[in-house]
């Protein structure tokens, strides 16, 4: 097996809704308000309204849970959930209490998007098993998506 690039892609967040401390950790809440995504066989919008539903546990830990809707440059919707884990480091919370930016590789921060869509064009999506690497940065994150294909 080898990484093959499928898109980079950058999420404009609104400010995080803090839910408190729950029976499983501190949940967080990151409306998506937009962005963008590009790659070389699918590039365009990130469509406002989705959302990570993050989650602090007790070894502090944060659980990334993601849904959120892309809109090609072409016109097709494609439906992206992930999850994944981001280990909250001093870099990582300093931007999160400061602003600023992490760089890639700055943390453990590994995610597993899947996806969805209806549209011909982009069926092989659906078949796609991707791994993704993130960086925080102060109102967005971004990820480089990467396929899993055999050699």
């Amino acid at each position: 097996m080898k990484l093959q690039p499928l898109f980079d892609i950058h999420a404009d967040l609104k400010t995080p809704l803090e839910m408190g401390q729950g029976p499983w950790g501190t949940r967080i809440v990151f409306d998506i308000t937009g962005g963008s995504f590009g790659g070389d066989r699918i590039r365009g919008a990130v469509r406002p309204g989705g959302a990570d539903w993050f989650l602090i546990d007790a070894e502090g830990t944060g659980h990334v849970d993601v849904r959120v809707i892309l809109e090609t440059d072409d016109g097709a919707s494609v439906y992206m959930h992930y999850q994944g884990i981001v280990l909250l480091n001093e870099k990582v919370n300093k931007v999160l209490a400061e602003g600023g930016a992490i760089e890639f590789g700055d943390t453990y921060f590994v995610t597993q998007p899947r996806f969805e869509t209806g549209d011909a064009r982009y069926r092989w999506l659906n078949r796609v098993v991707a791994a993704a690497q993130g960086r925080v940065m102060e109102d967005a994150v971004e990820y480089r998506v990467q396929e899993i294909v055999l050699d």
